[in-house]
């Protein structure tokens, strides 16, 4: 039996836009969905969550980055962002809050499927993620991360802080413990678009991490090299 088309959400206010796209990606092999508002565009993700999302940033009403929000925090669908040139701020927003990639407006249809193509594979790439545990707390070796409070705090109740990147390594690490991740896969999870061609700060960012959470560093035994891999969580993870 052929492999189901990969199906598309794209959200856009504007009719001409909403419906050019709809016609190119129906044309170019996947199905598609369509909506002018974010409203529309939920209940269809509650109807049947999309494999990837088209999103409009600057739309009337509820805007494309509160949707974004939403969809981060309810799916795991992969957004790509439909942005004014101008709206640098919003767009490095979005990204922040976990979209995938982004697209400029005027844009070429022709780049907007290939970048759909490539998030479409790296979403298609990843091991999939652990079932979330009810608590937003998670345990591992001797310590408690808060994935809500962004807190990592050890078994003697010292609060170790964490950056952003330091975070969201982290976050990623938990909810895929026991596989390689590589370097463009942590990238991916962790950073979007605007950090591909800076795969070095990935492991620049692990060794950090390593010193916050290992007890000797320089032996790792929770984050281990996978060489020509990348990087593997070994530690049982588990909620608190």
């Amino acid at each position: 039996m052929a492999e189901p088309q990969p199906h598309i959400l794209v959200v856009d206010d504007h009719r001409d836009i909403r419906e050019s796209l709809t016609r190119y990606l129906r044309d170019h092999g996947f199905r598609l969905s369509a909506a002018p508002d974010a409203a529309a565009a939920r209940r269809i993700v509650r109807d049947g969550a999309p494999d990837l999302v088209v999103l409009d940033i600057m739309m009337p009403g509820e805007d494309g980055l509160s949707l974004c929000r939403w969809l981060r925090e309810t799916t795991d669908v992969p957004v790509v962002l439909l942005t004014a040139v101008a709206d640098e701020t919003d767009r490095i927003i979005g990204l922040e809050m976990g979209a995938d990639d982004y697209v400029t407006k005027p844009f070429s249809p022709r780049e907007l499927l290939a970048r759909i193509r490539a998030v479409l594979r790296r979403a298609s790439a990843l091991p999939a993620q652990r079932n979330q545990p009810e608590s937003t707390a998670v345990r591992f070796d001797r310590w408690t991360f808060n994935t809500a409070q962004q807190e990592l705090v050890d078994d003697d109740g010292v609060a170790v802080a964490l950056s952003t990147g330091e975070y969201r390594l982290l976050l990623a690490f938990v909810n895929h413990p026991n596989h390689v991740l590589s370097r463009e896969q942590l990238l991916d999870l962790t950073q979007g678009r605007d950090a591909e061609v800076f795969d070095r700060s990935v492991d620049n960012q692990v060794s950090r991490l390593r010193r916050k959470i290992e007890a000797d560093p320089a032996n790792p035994r929770l984050i281990m090299t996978v060489w020509g891999g990348g990087y593997r969580f070994t530690a049982a993870c588990e909620a608190a």
